[in-house]
């Protein structure tokens, strides 16, 4: 289905991602998205959160290229995703770095290989993966584990290999879709600091999560979906209960 009413927002300083209007809806007429409108300024951080089916995914997807929208604007880092072409998508990926709840590491791989992986796509020398590798692991706390197989960690210890492998490549934004979802609360907040430490460090952070204490300790900015509307977008915000 062509796209239709794309209406292109006033520019907002050092913004990096604009959704204008956006819907989406699935081939079933199934609305997941409603006339959203969020601007992000490069180096936030910012929590997406809402009960499962609000539109969390979706809007991810959407930010990811995964999906496309069926109506409104949406450019994240230059890049118009209602019209870039399908060739041009891996090049805009490579700006991105992706964090899932289930770790998604090679299994038959080391920790090195599942990080240098990421740099083999972008076709890094082996010189530059043998730097930027150790490097990375040294950041995320695991410059021990490098010979150890997924198997033999933690699971905060896992995901801290997917948040190196996300990291290693020096995205400008970093998208983390339920990071702590199976962890417990000591390896949560290690990962929330973290991902808090990569922020200052000038990457944009977004985080979808249910995990109402880390939102509220943290004070970030909260963007609240509900039925696949924003309901609330604050700065230093709060989980807000559900009616």
């Amino acid at each position: 289905m062509a796209v239709k009413k794309r209406r292109k927002a006033p520019a907002v300083e050092n913004e990096i991602i604009n959704l204008t209007n956006v819907s989406k809806a699935y081939s079933t007429g199934a609305p997941a998205l409603k006339d959203v409108n969020l601007h992000i300024s490069r180096g936030e951080f910012v929590f997406i959160v809402g009960d499962s089916g609000s539109g969390k995914s979706t809007l991810i997807k959407l930010l990811l290229r995964e999906l496309t929208i069926s109506s409104g604007y949406i450019n994240v880092m230059g890049y118009d995703l209602s019209k870039i072409k399908h060739r041009k998508i891996p090049k805009f990926r490579r700006n991105l770095g992706i964090v899932f709840q289930d770790f998604r590491l090679l299994k038959d791989r080391n920790v090195y290989e599942n990080v240098a992986f990421a740099q083999r796509i972008i076709q890094k020398s082996n010189k530059e993966i043998k730097k930027n590798v150790p490097s990375i692991l040294a950041i995320v706390g695991l410059a021990g584990k490098y010979k150890a197989k997924p198997r033999q960690l933690s699971g905060g210890e896992q995901q801290r290999v997917a948040l190196a492998r996300a990291l290693v490549n020096q995205p400008t934004i970093l998208l983390a879709d339920e990071p702590t979802g199976n962890l417990d609360p000591k390896n949560s907040w290690e990962i929330m600091k973290l991902l808090e430490q990569i922020n200052e460090n000038g990457t944009t952070v977004i985080v979808v999560t249910h995990n109402r204490e880390i939102v509220n300790a943290m004070q970030k900015r909260v963007v609240t979906l509900r039925r696949g509307v924003i309901i609330r977008d604050e700065e230093k915000g709060g989980y807000i209960d559900e009616d």
